[in-house]
């Protein structure tokens, strides 16, 4: 007789466990930060394609190239042979929604490639005007809650730098440790963790206005 081996069972995740440690290290990540880039520059870059396209300047792949250098990571701007149809990027096959460039791109595709039609020379820089001026609201406001939202971590982490004297009136007062912890915790560490994730709806909104507006 053969003796068979049972094989010991594989080790099960810890889904929690996961979800926090990615939770935790999403303000580490590069895709995070290429988000934050792309916030703080898609408002000027618009502000700059108005006239620009106005004299027929291609403003439509200026602003495609932004969208494809900085929003590749959660949202998949970028390259590849196939992707599944919320994918944004270049290849040969993609769904109806990616941004990128590729020879063959299905209809609300943005970005560059052999076959764009009518997304070419004047009909490009009317599609970047059109972004430039109906994607400023939304930019100007992913702008500003960025730079106020990420500028509130330096700001409570180094509240010692920027508090007085008395700390009686202060959050977690009225002993100093007690202040600095409560503005470190809440308003340091908590907007760190809490400023990727709304990065990352931004971004998303900010992607399906110039996939709409740009393809």
């Amino acid at each position: 007789m053969v003796a068979v081996q049972k094989l010991p069972p594989s080790p099960v995740r810890d889904e929690p466990a996961v979800r926090v440690w990615r939770f935790v290290r999403e303000p580490f990540e590069a895709d995070t930060w290429r988000r934050v880039a792309y916030a703080l520059l898609a408002f000027p870059l618009g502000v700059v394609c108005v006239p620009l396209a106005l004299t027929g300047a291609p403003a439509g792949p200026w602003q495609r190239g932004l969208v494809l250098r900085f929003l590749d990571g959660p949202a998949h701007v970028g390259s590849g042979s196939s992707r599944g149809p919320a994918h944004e990027g270049s290849g040969s096959s993609r769904g109806p929604a990616h941004v990128g460039s590729g020879a063959s791109e299905g209809p609300a595709h943005v970005g560059s490639g052999s076959s764009e039609g009518p997304a070419d020379g004047t009909s490009g820089s009317s599609r970047g005007l059109a972004h430039a001026v109906l994607a400023a609201p939304l930019n100007l406001l992913v702008l500003a809650v960025t730079v106020y939202g990420w500028s509130l971590v330096p700001m409570n982490l180094g509240w010692p730098l920027r508090a007085g004297s008395d700390y009686a009136d202060a959050w977690g007062g009225p002993t100093f440790a007690g202040a600095w912890a409560f503005h470190a915790i809440v308003g340091g560490i908590g907007f760190l963790l809490l400023m990727p994730w709304l990065g990352r709806v931004m971004a998303s909104v900010q992607l399906r206005l110039a996939a709409a507006l740009l393809s």
